[in-house]
């Protein structure tokens, strides 16, 4: 291949990186990430309140066992 059209290949690569960014690509990438990252931490929400509720639970258990009715 000449390089002619090695410069037109390379013009028109950058030029369809160029419209994608234009096209809002980039924001649906910066989305993405920021939908991931909200799932992430409310999972780790939902763990620490299921984590709270059994020790709760246990620490119910051990106040019976010791000093509920025999």
């Amino acid at each position: 291949m000449s390089h002619m059209g090695k410069a037109w290949i390379v013009a028109a690569s950058v030029g369809a990186v160029e419209a994608l960014k234009d096209q809002g690509f980039c924001r649906w990438n910066y989305t993405m990430r920021s939908i991931h990252q909200h799932a992430r931490s409310s999972l780790s929400r939902v763990r620490d309140e299921k984590a709270k509720q059994s020790e709760e639970s246990l620490r119910t258990v051990m106040y019976l066992s010791c000093w509920g009715p025999n």
